[in-house]
């Protein structure tokens, strides 16, 4: 049996990738010396997939910044705004379109699937043209066949690329520019097909319910596609979910493999195996690509043992379930791990290796000594007391109806608040974060490392506390935020404070371009053992008179953002998180904290691929987040914040939400987020994004100025709130104060 990788993660065991672009983004080394850590990054892991025991490796999945802006690029899918002299697209032309550009905004970014992985959604235009336009995949297939490597390409599938597109302008049907785009794809396949065995189209299309003339689309694309690749062998990839209804569809495709989630969908090998052809070859995904939990490998095999004995093991290949981006690279870095819980996981490399296991089992090799670890580590996992906790299950079972809901409405709320809190129309503030300099950084590092007291930390971290806050007095913010300079990650700075999470040294995992994640590690049931934000939100208002907001990371995306343990429903570890945010923000109001902001940045991506099973997550979903905000009283003003977050047919559920404030991500989008409240009256008061934190660029207050009047022409003057896209952390200070001057300027222009 085969083995083969979707992909691998790109930045590198210590972020090499992230500090080279950020270098080159601030012009401290050329294109040059960029390029130069790119191909030592690359190199360095196709030997390591090979050192596990990877029989095909995959090339084309690296990229400097994301796989979705690379087929822009091959496309020649560059918007005009950015000024493209219709060459190739040089380096300078990629990041602007990722990040902005002097005069030209960003294209979009949003959540790749159910990921926290971010992609740049492709841009169309009724005029647009396509032609090759990037030589970066060939490069890199003629480096890895040079090294000796038997080599794989890589590639969004047309399908998936044209249907997670937009249209920009001029209304028209997208896949009027198929038959252009699919000109190009046969254009690489063409040559691709003298130096690799294998390409890969990635279609995850598959797994979402798609109408009947996308459907369509795939045999007819294939085939062509197929046509042109000679002695190469085309895989069809799909993950993330199962197929569905569109499992026949797979089936027939013309391809000589197709791959499939049977961690997602595990149901797959009962139905898939008999409906393909004998010349399609099947590649089980049976290692798990989102998570960091070892293979239980008895179960692996006996998936592996049904499927050969219907399409035999010549036509068996063996996969992670998707592309090993999602995992961190290597768990041999995790000296400072808990010896147990570390023997339970198992990072890229160590997947890579298990493949192997799998393989070598199958081909009656000698690996009695691996499998018998696997088989201790399970047993151990299974049986360890620290796992369970008797009196985080006695509460769970003691939650009551009316722990999910407010004792007033919204309208009833909102009139003690603004007798509290007196704030003006068009109310400013900002989402939490503050930039994360240097300096901060710094005293978190020698603090962790035992290098001061806590009592420097303390005094360090409240300078930085009132530096913020007297800031936030200059730019003129009408509601307040401490700035987090004491808080590393969203969610890790949480999951460590809470019992139920063990943490990585080295596992990071990328986010979009240059931000990398840390997720913490949810191994056994959670609850809060003391109070983790309280003394830091109580110092900040007694700084000022203006309200402070106090800042919580919600349930959903402390599941949706850790590695969430697989040996108990994902709705119960989420209520275990809600219960334990609940006390935080009770004991804020306690402690006379009047607003509370609960971010549920994922709770739009956490939604199933499937429709049929929405209201299912949504109702343990925004249940979680509502036994987080319901305990306390009517004066007391609940924001929580979402990114990204196609609200247009889950409004209802938002709405349910019964936030008093939410915040989303609408700038980029140029207001488009906000049609949905054409249909809809939302109830309560929103805050639409003006100001694009993701790019460095400084947005005018003449633009703010349009989309604050977009917003108005479908929310309600009263019920408006003004504020950036989202946190502000990953921005220079420069940038943020002259952004926010000018969105307080914007507001105060638009004030009645």
């Amino acid at each position: 049996m085969l083995t083969h990788n979707l992909g691998f993660p790109r930045i590198g065991l210590n972020r090499e990738l992230k500090r080279a672009q950020e270098q080159f983004w601030k012009g401290t080394i050329d294109e040059e010396e960029l390029q130069k850590v790119a191909s030592e990054l690359r190199m360095r892991h196709w030997k390591l997939q090979a050192a596990q025991g990877v029989d095909i490796i995959p090339v084309g999945d690296f990229s400097l910044y994301d796989h979705m802006l690379e087929m822009s690029a091959a496309l020649g899918a560059v918007p005009e705004r950015f000024g493209w002299d219709g060459t190739k697209v040089d380096l300078r032309t990629f990041f602007n379109m990722a990040r902005g550009g002097e005069k030209a905004h960003a294209m979009e970014m949003t959540k790749w699937f159910d990921t926290n992985y971010h992609y740049i959604v492709p841009e169309f235009t009724k005029q647009q043209t396509f032609k090759l336009s990037s030589d970066k995949i060939f490069n890199e297939a003629e480096e890895a066949k040079a090294a000796g490597f038997t080599i794989k390409a890589v590639l969004p599938g047309p399908v998936t690329y044209i249907h997670l597109g937009k249209v920009m302008g001029e209304k028209f049907d997208r896949w009027e520019h198929l038959n252009a785009i699919l000109s190009v794809y046969e254009e690489i396949t063409k040559r691709l097909a003298k130096d690799c065995e294998w390409i890969q189209f990635d279609e995850p299309a598959m797994v979402l319910d798609l109408p009947e003339p996308v459907r369509e689309k795939f045999i007819p694309v294939y085939k062509r596609l197929k046509a042109v690749a000679g002695g190469t062998k085309v895989m069809v990839a799909t993950y993330f979910g199962g197929l569905g209804e569109n499992e026949e569809l797979a089936a027939s495709l013309p391809v000589d493999a197709l791959h499939v989630d049977l961690v997602r969908s595990p149901e797959t090998e009962q139905s898939l195996p008999e409906k393909i052809p004998a010349s399609m070859a099947l590649s089980l995904g049976i290692v798990n690509g989102r998570n960091i939990w070892r293979v239980d490998a008895e179960k692996a095999l006996g998936v592996i043992e049904r499927v050969k004995g219907k399409i035999g093991a010549e036509r068996i290949m063996l996969a992670p379930s998707c592309s090993l981006q999602h995992a961190p690279i290597d768990l041999d870095a995790e000296t400072g791990l808990d010896p147990e819980i570390r023997n339970w996981m198992a990072f890229a490399k160590q997947k890579c290796a298990e493949l192997r296991l799998l393989a070598d089992i199958e081909e009656n090799k000698d690996v009695s000594q691996a499998l018998e670890e696997n088989r201790k580590a399970w047993a151990s996992r299974r049986a360890s007391p620290r796992v369970m906790n008797e009196k985080v299950r006695a509460r769970m079972s003691s939650i009551t109806e009316d722990m999910y809901e407010r004792s007033s409405p919204h309208g009833t709320r909102k009139a003690k608040q603004q007798e509290v809190f007196n704030l003006p129309c068009l109310p400013t503030t900002t989402i939490g974060s503050f930039p994360q300099t240097g300096e901060i950084r710094k005293i978190r590092r020698q603090f962790k490392n035992g290098e001061i007291s806590e009592n420097a930390y303390r005094v360090a971290m409240e300078g930085f506390i009132k530096d913020a806050v007297v800031f936030q007095h200059e730019v003129g913010l009408d509601v307040l935020v401490h700035g987090e300079p004491e808080r590393n990650d969203m969610v890790e700075y949480f999951g460590e404070q809470l019992e139920g999470f063990c943490f990585t040294a080295n596992g990071w995992v990328q986010s979009y371009g240059s931000r990398c994640v840390k997720p913490p590690v949810i191994f056994g049931d959670v609850s809060r053992p003391r109070q983790v934000t309280v003394e830091w939100i109580k110092y900040a208002q007694s700084l000022t008179d203006k309200p402070m907001k106090g800042m919580l990371t919600g349930p959903v995306t402390i599941l949706c953002w850790s590695f969430v343990r697989d040996d108990q429903p994902r709705k119960d570890t989420c209520k275990q998180i809600a219960l334990a945010i609940r006390d935080e923000v009770c004991d804020l109001e306690r402690a006379g904290i009047g607003m509370i902001q609960i971010d549920e940045a994922a709770l739009r991506e956490g939604l199933p691929l499937r429709r049929k099973e929405w209201d299912e997550y949504l109702e343990w979903a925004v249940g979680s987040f509502k036994l987080t905000a319901s305990g306390v009283g009517d004066a007391t003003q609940i924001h929580t914040h979402m990114c990204y977050s196609e609200f247009n047919e889950i409004a209802e559920w938002i709405a349910k939400m019964d936030a008093d404030v939410i915040s989303i991500e609408a700038s980029r989008s140029k207001m488009e987020l906000l049609n949905v409240f054409e249909d809809f009256e939302y109830p309560n008061d929103i805050g639409p994004g003006v100001y694009d934190i993701h790019s460095p660029r400084v947005p005018s207050e003449e633009e703010m100025v349009e989309l604050i009047r977009k917003a108005l022409k479908v929310v309600h003057y009263e019920k408006l709130w003004i504020n950036p896209d989202c946190g502000l952390k990953t921005r220079a200070w420069p940038e943020t104060t002259a952004a926010l001057k000018n969105m307080v300027a914007a507001a105060e222009k638009m004030r009645i």
